[in-house]
């Protein structure tokens, strides 16, 4: 049994693509009111929001630089206070400001340990040595608190301000034309100024 078939004169060689529609991209705009909140909540969030990815490292590079100021100058604000403490008592066990003093002898300044040989203008000298390195690192550690605060401040209002500014219009298309023109004056009738045109 023989079955023929009828096939169509035209033939299709290609093949069915279904027909995508283009997904119009949305434009970003950020909100300044947004992007300060998420600096606020979290040091870095808002220059990420505002697609500024490249300052988060900044961010915490300050911080990071600060912590450590903090972190040095409260150890030898400690390592001091506690050799000052240790110099001016009357317990010789105490003797953490040898380590300190490890470039003097203690036999010139120490009245605990060597009554009989130190010299009082020595010990004198170094017992106010160990003040001003007191008053100094404590200044400097609080110093770095307060560039914290400061730095958190700097790092939000940097969100806001790159929010307020991501979508203003910066292009070639500004110009200014000064021309001559006549106005009447009351008194003449005639009269002559300037305008000034600027079209963005």
């Amino acid at each position: 049994m023989l079955l023929f078939l009828q096939q169509s004169g035209i033939a299709q060689d290609s093949l069915y693509v279904k027909s995508r529609k283009k997904r119009e991209k949305t434009e970003f705009t950020a909100d300044p009111q947004r992007a300060t909140m998420l600096a606020l909540t979290l040091p870095g969030l808002g220059q990420i929001y505002n697609r500024k990815y490249w300052k988060v490292p900044l961010v915490y590079a300050g911080f990071g630089g600060l912590a450590y100021a903090i972190g040095y100058n409260s150890s030898l604000y400690t390592k001091y206070m506690i050799a000052y403490q240790d110099l001016t008592d009357n317990i010789p066990e105490t003797d953490s400001y040898l380590d300190i003093l490890y470039f003097a002898d203690p036999r010139d300044y120490d009245p605990v340990l060597y009554p009989q040989s130190y010299n009082a203008s020595y010990y004198a000298h170094y017992k106010e040595g160990m003040i001003r390195q007191i008053d100094y690192n404590r200044k400097y550690r609080d110093l770095s608190y307060i560039g914290i605060a400061l730095w958190y401040i700097v790092t939000v209002l940097d969100a806001n301000v790159d929010a307020s500014l991501f979508n203003y219009d910066i292009s070639d298309n500004l110009s200014l034309v000064l021309a001559p023109v006549q106005i009447p004056s009351a008194a003449t009738g005639v009269g002559l100024n300037i305008s000034m045109q600027i079209s963005f």
